[in-house]
């Protein structure tokens, strides 16, 4: 029997060949074994690039908080001078932003991050840098920046340039403190140079030596003293920088008319609108939140939620210490203390919000609060040295007591390879008396080299073109004579 054309082969004698089939099963397999790592690859790259992005935004938006305290220090600093002065210190407080933002784009960010290689969280793209350094010892301390001026080189480079912004508005706020404690009297002119001063030489030199790779963060590497001169935010680099700068400013210039008298007694000068101050003090409070979590300059670190917890249990306690102090020495509660109590609070923990618990936060502005009480007192009443704001009080004294607290309470819990140390960061009562010793290193360098320079620049101006403004112009006020309009016209 014969087979039909087109019926099936009888059973047996015909096999569907197999090896396409196990080809095609192989394939899949090395798809799987290949393909499969390059798009976890490909999702790593892209997590990483996400998580870029939104650092890259974090820093930014911190940035705008830090340089919206612009208007914070602009009402704080109005409100505790006198009427006939209001404009002559809301103009200070403006054209410090224009004057200081040029003058640190020309040099200052040069100078103080020329030499950073690059900012891991923003971009893994290293960047053109250089840092002035010297050798002893074997060891390497740098002492300048010697690249990006003007931006020039990292123009177009999105990590440096947020960066760079993020580091400005801190700037600002170092070059701003000097305006309240040198108010009232300050020459117009001599300001302006100041302001040129601070923003391209003064802040940027310790800032690098802080922040920039300098000889301080380097006192860890080099001599073993902890992880070096550590300040997460700045209590040294930006408040205590400018509050020494605003001393040897006051010293300089001396006491307004009236303040100090032939007798002995001591003139009250009261501010005008104490209101506006603490309204002042509050977007100070709500800017530092910018100040010390952006710092992290990563919204994927973890540690933003203590930072901005121990910022604010910082500035309550600040704030009480001071007020139920006095409250209890003249039976009435001064606001205007409280404010300063307040701020004391905040620049004594910026050193530390990282490093500490909120329990050591709490002591750390409470100690500030009585800190700037006293020292208020001691600066008017002993060494006879004009404050109208209380800024050498509130930023020097207490950006000293922020960098040693650092020193004292750091706790091991954060802060691995921080300036190249291997281990989490500790101070003295957690085991480590080098991190003591580093940050008084810091201290005494601040006080040495910020005030001398500082002393010498406000000599050279009064030889030049004179610090103070004439007695009449004073006596009148500073907005009618010197800047030629008033804030509360007749």
């Amino acid at each position: 029997m014969t087979a039909r054309i087109g019926a099936c082969p009888p059973p047996g004698r015909y096999r569907r060949p197999r090896a396409p089939r196990i080809a095609t099963i192989l394939i899949a397999m090395l798809a799987l074994v290949v393909v499969r790592p390059l798009a976890w690859a490909d999702d790593a790259a892209a997590r990483q690039e996400i998580a870029q992005s939104l650092n890259l935004a974090w820093v930014l938006v911190c940035g705008f908080l830090v340089m919206f305290m612009q208007v914070g220090f602009a009402m704080f600093e109005t409100g505790f001078t006198r009427a006939k002065n209001a404009v002559n210190t809301m103009a200070m407080n403006l054209v410090i932003y224009p004057v200081g933002l040029i003058g640190f784009w020309l040099t200052g960010y040069a100078l103080m991050m020329g030499g950073v290689s690059n900012w891991p969280s923003l971009g893994a793209s290293p960047i053109p840098h250089r840092e002035l350094s010297i050798a002893i010892g074997g060891h390497q301390y740098g002492l300048i920046g010697c690249a990006k001026f003007a931006l020039v080189s990292i123009g177009h480079d999105p990590g440096s340039l947020a960066m760079f912004l993020f580091a400005v508005v801190f700037m600002d706020t170092a070059a701003t403190i000097p305006t309240g404690a040198l108010a009232e009297r300050w020459k117009f002119s001599a300001f302006f140079v100041y302001g040129l001063f601070m923003s391209m030489f003064l802040y940027p030199l310790f800032g690098n030596w802080v922040w920039g790779g300098g000889w301080l963060s380097q006192l860890g590497v080099n001599l073993g003293l902890g992880h070096g001169d550590v300040d997460f935010a700045g209590s040294s680099v930006v408040h205590m920088t400018g509050g020494i700068a605003a001393l040897a400013g006051a010293m300089t210039l001396g006491p307004r008319i009236g303040k100090f008298r032939r007798d002995g007694a001591i003139g009250l000068l009261p501010g005008h609108n104490i209101p506006m101050a603490m309204v002042g003090t509050l977007i100070l409070a709500f800017g530092w939140f910018g100040f010390n979590t952006g710092s992290t300059l990563a919204a994927s670190d973890p540690r933003i939620g203590l930072i901005a917890v121990n910022t604010m249990l910082a500035s309550a306690a600040g704030a009480l210490s001071g007020l139920l102090y006095l409250w209890h020495r003249y039976h009435k509660p001064d606001v205007a203390m409280a404010c300063n109590g307040l701020l004391g609070g905040l620049v004594s923990i910026t050193a530390s919000c990282a490093f500490v618990s909120p329990a050591a936060a709490v002591m750390i502005g409470g100690i500030a609060g009585l800190i700037v009480v006293a020292s208020v007192l001691i600066i008017e009443r002993r060494y006879h040295i004009d404050d109208p704001v209380g800024a050498i009080s509130v930023h020097g004294v207490c950006g000293v007591w922020g960098a040693l607290a650092l020193g004292l309470f750091a706790d091991g819990t954060y802060g691995d390879r921080w300036n190249g140390v291997a281990g989490p960061v500790r101070g003295l009562f957690y085991g480590d008396i080098g991190q003591f010793a580093a940050q008084l290193t810091g201290v005494v360098v601040n006080i040495v080299v910020v005030f001398g320079l500082a002393w010498a620049f406000f000599l050279a101006v009064e030889h030049t073109i004179g610090n103070r403004v004439p007695a009449e112009v004073e006596w009148s006020g500073l907005d009618a004579l010197e800047m030629g309009s008033e804030a509360y016209p007749s």
